[in-house]
């Protein structure tokens, strides 16, 4: 299953659309591209394995693989790029402002059971960041 996070954008935050088989699962928001800058960007556009992960801050979340120069590299919920997170990817219901939105846990739990009920069954997850075509 390949999980399509088509992003836009901003030098203040980074907004995305998150697909997977054709159907719109949430929005997504994430620190600005500032050139892989371990804690203050966003991860390069490519594509990752996802597994599942644990940890007591974040409970079970989703980890992203293998990114290049960067570690723990999650999907996990936050409404504010700037402040919440450190490179990770938050999942939201809604967009609300650049790298800003609102319901995320909504969002998170809604991505996380699609990705966990793949990789039960057996089945790679792949994320796959392109800049999205206007």
């Amino acid at each position: 299953m390949v999980v399509g996070l088509l992003r836009t954008y901003h030098s203040q935050g980074t907004n995305g659309e998150i697909w997977i088989r054709g159907e719109f699962v949430c929005y997504a928001i994430e620190l600005p591209w500032l050139d892989n800058v371990r804690n203050n960007s966003c991860i390069p556009e490519g594509i990752y394995v996802l597994t599942k992960r644990y940890s007591k801050k974040f409970k079970w979340h989703v980890l992203v693989k293998d990114v290049y120069g960067r570690s723990d590299i999650l999907f996990h919920p936050a409404n504010d790029a700037r402040i919440e997170l450190r490179g990770c990817i938050a999942p939201v219901s809604q967009i609300s402002g650049i790298g800003r939105g609102v319901q995320s846990v909504a969002a998170f739990n809604k991505l996380r059971d699609i990705v966990y009920a793949s990789i039960d069954r057996g089945d790679e997850v792949l994320l796959e960041v392109l800049k999205k075509r206007e």
